[in-house]
């Protein structure tokens, strides 16, 4: 296996970092405490080709490899962790219409989502329906030569801001995920209804939404064949679970760096924190987790370039990731002690943006059944 990145991906990827880590940086506290969209982070990055990164060029966009695309997840998620939600969302969206839409639809919609012209959501969970989709209530029925969309969909990233929303909805009556279709929603023909932002607890900037649809949608905005949604929302979602590992090794990188350097600066008892094997062992622990992540989301993005399905690669990326970004985010902040426990500084921020990767593209405990039901068929 071979992990090394393109230099034209490694050099966006480290334009990223740099903005990162002085512009959005600086901004992430305040986006944190108002729980406002961060529309000028995502701007600035659609200036810089990052809203089309996983976009192929011939439809406008950056054309990365796999690679690439995390390690643009992981940058920005160093500066903050919300913007990298929102524009995750937006990767799902395009990542959907990349792997179902035909030409038309991607000519039409992937080179403004690009250029950041229109934002993208993407819309499968439900009220009663998150770790199961298959069991969604959301119907789409023949109308007027489209679809009628009518039903209910919850903690939808983007989903207010959104041009357009990857919505699935049961065009069917078979049970389980037979039977579900994908459309693609433009928000601008009305009939999409959105709730205030949830309340939540971190990446506050990544808005929330649930979503009430009673929207009719023309037969050209379905997006792949009839009742064949469900695999489109699982091939998305593999994807996603890269993305999301990328992040939880983001946010482990900007924990344990501000770890080492308070351990460095912080005395106790006449000597610096960091000549304590307490603390030593902490670094080293946060260290090694960081890099397991790391190698784990590098190993998933391979497997992603290679083509084909790469569902046990990213779901292990995924849990692994998702939880070393909890326990490093918590170590760093036991570290910088009653100070990390204030807003002054990010340490509690870093917790609370960290926690929802356990959750978002399927919890902890749906990566194990994923990848104990591939181990069992191997």
């Amino acid at each position: 296996m071979e992990f090394e990145i393109a230099p034209d991906d490694a050099a966006l990827a480290g334009e990223v970092r740099r903005y990162a880590r002085k512009v959005m940086a600086a901004r992430a506290a305040r986006i944190d405490e108002s729980g406002a969209f961060p529309g000028d982070n995502v701007r600035e990055l659609a200036a810089m080709g990052v809203l089309g990164v996983n976009i192929p060029s011939e439809y406008g966009g950056v054309g990365a490899s796999p690679f690439g695309i995390a390690g643009v997840m992981e940058a920005m998620t160093i500066g903050c962790a919300a913007t990298a939600a929102a524009v995750g969302a937006h990767y799902l969206a395009t990542d959907a219409v990349l792997i179902g839409g035909n030409d038309e639809q991607k000519r039409r919609l992937l080179p403004r989502a690009a250029r950041g012209e229109i934002l993208g959501a993407y819309a499968l969970t439900e009220p009663r329906s998150g770790s199961d989709p298959a069991g969604m209530l959301t119907r789409a029925t023949l109308e007027g030569g489209g679809f009628r969309i009518r039903g209910t969909k919850h903690f939808i990233t983007n989903g207010a801001e959104a041009d357009f929303i990857v919505t699935f909805a049961r065009s069917g009556n078979e049970p389980g995920s037979k039977g579900v279709s994908a459309f693609i929603v433009e928000t601008a023909a009305g009939g999409v209804s959105a709730s205030a932002p949830e309340p939540v607890m971190g990446i506050r900037g990544s808005r929330i939404y649930e979503l009430a649809f009673d929207c009719l949608v023309p037969e050209t905005n379905l997006l792949g064949e009839l009742g064949r949604g469900f695999k489109i929302a699982m091939a998305v979602l593999d994807r996603g679970r890269v993305d999301v590992a990328a992040m939880g090794v983001g946010l482990g990188e900007v924990a344990l760096d501000a770890a080492i350097a308070w351990s460095k600066e912080r005395a106790a008892f006449s000597h610096k924190i960091g000549e304590y094997q307490g603390i030593q062992w902490m670094l080293a622990d946060m260290a090694v987790s960081l890099e397991a992540a790391r190698l784990l989301t590098s190993k998933a993005a391979w497997a992603r370039g290679k083509g084909g399905r790469f569902t046990k690669e990213a779901a292990m990326a995924k849990l692994f990731a998702s939880e070393a970004a909890g326990k490093i985010t918590d170590l760093a902040l036991q570290i910088h002690g009653g100070f990390g426990y204030t807003r002054g500084l990010p340490l509690e921020r870093y917790v609370r943006d960290a926690r929802i990767l356990r959750i978002f593209e399927g919890s902890s405990e749906i990566q194990r059944n994923v990848i104990a039901r591939h181990l069992l068929a191997d």
